[in-house]
């Protein structure tokens, strides 16, 4: 037994090494609640004997305890006042091993990287197993809103101004222009990204290029840690063709009413006629009777 207890103490850095290999990254939206996995795959355990620890990884907190639960009841004893009231377990898992916290509506200030520690005293205390679990938060921007100018032949040449803008997203965001017609990126002229109290960003960007009569220009917002890519498109044969489109729609429509106006005051004429000559009628056949 002795020789048992000794082996395992030695053991017990290697197994902790190997545990602390266990490492997840949770990404979450602002507002959102997050679950931090930590999840032991070993022998049915007995939540009398367990202890299970939430903390902060980093040591330099003034305090770290996230969640504690003890011999199978929860312990707000030394619970952080940031995480009052807003973690729990899922205690409907617990003896399959799940110790699984969830973290209720959260913000950026949760944005880090936590410990999850499971401990069993039967004889003696030991670590049955540690993860560390990373929380990343973010938030989806906006639809972006590209506008630019109507560029004729005219203005071919001379400096044209696009903008582009999206909010409410967060992390800080990756602004991108790119020329569709050859697929290669443009440096903006402006970029502006302003925080909001409630965390997330807005983005306002400009570019300023040289007018062409076929320009195809995309603003596309990135957000790296959601895989988001957002575009607005901005093509100048479209916007001609409309344009030419609309007036000469409106030409058309104002030669029609024209025509209109002359047939109305034609049949106006012609109604008049019949009534005059209608009326001179009767009064000459009263004329003849008498």
């Amino acid at each position: 037994f002795y020789f048992s207890y000794r082996f395992l103490l030695l053991l017990l850095p290697v197994l902790k090494a190997v545990i602390a290999l266990e490492e997840k990254i949770i990404v979450s939206k602002l507002g959102d609640n997050a679950t931090l996995s930590c999840i032991y795959r070993g022998r049915e355990l007995h939540l009398k004997t367990l202890r299970v620890y939430w903390q902060i990884a980093d040591d330099q907190e003034e305090c770290s305890v996230v969640h504690a639960m003890i011999s199978g009841q929860d312990n707000e004893s030394e619970q952080c006042i940031h995480f009052k009231n807003r973690t729990q377990l899922f205690w409907d898992r617990l003896e399959n091993g799940d110790f699984s916290l969830l973290l209720l509506n959260v913000s950026q200030s949760d944005e880090r990287r936590y410990k999850c520690v499971v401990l069993q005293k039967t004889e003696y205390t030991r670590v049955i197993h540690q993860a560390e679990v990373l929380l990343s938060l973010a938030a989806s921007y906006s639809q972006p809103i590209l506008s630019g100018p109507i560029i004729n032949s005219d203005s071919t040449g001379e400096e044209a101004t696009f903008s582009c803008r999206s909010g409410n997203g967060y992390p800080k965001p990756n602004v991108y222009w790119i020329n569709k017609t050859d697929n290669s990126h443009l440096p903006p002229s402006e970029l502006q990204i302003t925080p909001h109290t409630n965390g997330t960003y807005s983005v306002f960007s400009t570019l300023k290029v040289k007018a062409t009569s076929t320009m195809q220009i995309e603003c596309s917002i990135e957000n790296k840690i959601l895989q988001e890519n957002l575009s607005a498109n901005y093509t100048q044969q479209k916007q001609s063709g409309s344009s030419t489109k609309s007036h000469k729609n409106l030409k058309e429509n104002g030669r029609g009413a024209q025509a209109a106006g002359i047939v109305s005051i034609v049949i106006l004429i012609g109604l008049l006629a019949v009534l005059t000559c209608w009326l001179w009628r009767r009064r000459s056949s009263k004329l003849v009777s008498y």
